[in-house]
């Protein structure tokens, strides 16, 4: 028997943001990153929707990208003051994965980082507080999993957090709050939605629901994702990569990912190169690492008009190109020596990362260091050679 874990409400649809006015409480706290949801107008909003549910509210600003332990901490500090009864992400990813941890060191103010890093070890929550997530970009789908990526800044190390609990108990999917996303946020951001579905649909856990939602979100990046970025103000686009996003979410949820998560969580730590950048590098090679032992890839080409694996990875390389994305790490000013100099250590932390156990294919440390090698450099990965990419 297995358990379908979903967002416990999901409201989704342009303007499906007013049903904050229907949440019953009696305080909420709105954690969110810079400026963007306050200049969009979406955090005063949200913040009169939950007045009109005469909920009091407060706001944890200044999130920063890639959220530290230590900022978990003073979230939950406030939160231990103030004493909600609602926890509400609301913004990027970063936000919304801060706001889960907080949640958790709010409920348990002892609770040890160190020991929540092992899968599912996160302890019991909603004794104190339920949680709304409200995504701002249209890519990770934290809105409806249970996990949340903390980064330990001293150690240079990005933890992804994995626990049922961490699954938000309302999810509200608004196109709306998109229109605003910069264009390479948006390219970013969506480019980690197919990612997601890719992962998914090849991971070593058997589910009809994450196969059915992998290659339904695939389906709808590949169709709206260049719509998105070149034309911002189309809400058709915009909420359909919400969606897509959030099958995208839903679907590892429930089957989890890949190697390709596990080397992107290193270079995003140590590099700060965005993860959905990282997840478009890496995405193409590691489908022709995996082919070796997945049989899977032909049906998510069949999805998008394709019959091969390696077509698979080439279309995805030239989406990646179409939405002004970059094809190296190198791309991002990232030094060969600097790159040498960390790549055992990303290599062995990959390796060791929660995700790298639902890869369809175990690789071995010297074999991930050839993948960053290959995408570091921007060439095509192969078990007998590295060759030069055609793009």
């Amino acid at each position: 028997m297995s358990k379908l874990f979903i967002a416990g409400e999901v409201f989704h649809g342009a303007g499906s943001l007013e049903e904050l006015k229907n949440i019953k409480g009696k305080k909420a706290v709105l954690v969110t990153g810079g400026s963007s949801m306050k200049k969009s107008g979406t955090l005063d909003k949200a913040i009169a929707y939950l007045n009109e549910a005469g909920i009091e509210t407060k706001i944890y600003e200044g999130v920063e990208e890639d959220p530290s332990s230590e900022t978990c901490f003073k979230g939950a500090e406030l939160m231990k003051e103030f004493q909600p009864d609602w926890i509400v992400g609301i913004g990027g990813c970063s936000a919304i994965d801060a706001a889960k941890m907080m949640w958790v060191f709010y409920e348990y103010p002892d609770a040890d980082f160190e020991a929540m890093i092992k899968p599912f070890s996160v302890p019991t929550l909603r004794n104190k507080a339920k949680f709304i997530a409200i995504p701002s970009t249209s890519g990770t789908g934290t809105e409806t999993t249970g996990l949340a990526v903390i980064t330990d800044r001293e150690k240079g190390v990005k933890y992804p957090i994995v626990s049922y609990e961490l699954t938000p108990d309302v999810a509200i999917i608004d196109g709306e709050i998109c229109a605003s996303m910069p264009a390479h946020v948006t390219s970013n951001t969506g480019l980690d939605a197919l990612t997601h579905c890719v992962e998914a649909y090849v991971s070593n856990i058997d589910n009809n629901f994450a196969d059915a939602l992998s290659k339904g979100g695939l389906k709808i990046v590949f169709d709206n994702l260049k719509e998105a970025v070149q034309n911002p103000d189309n809400i058709t686009a915009r909420q359909n990569m919400h969606d897509a996003s959030f099958m995208g979410g839903l679907a590892f949820n429930n089957a989890w990912l890949g190697i390709v998560h596990s080397l992107s969580h290193q270079v995003g730590a140590l590099f700060g190169v965005p993860h959905g950048a990282c997840n478009a590098i890496f995405l193409p090679n590691v489908i022709r690492f995996n082919s070796k032992e997945s049989s899977r890839f032909p049906d998510l080409a069949k999805v998008i008009g394709k019959e091969t694996t390696e077509e698979l990875a080439q279309a995805i390389e030239n989406l990646r190109a179409e939405v002004n994305n970059q094809s190296a790490v190198k791309e991002f000013g990232i030094s060969r020596e600097d790159w040498d100099k960390n790549l055992d250590f990303m290599a062995k932390n990959a390796f060791l990362d929660p995700c790298t156990g639902f890869n369809p294919r175990k690789p071995t440390v010297e074999e991930l260091k050839d993948i960053y090698n290959a995408c570091y450099e921007g060439l095509v990965y192969s078990e007998e050679k590295v060759v030069n990419a055609a793009l």
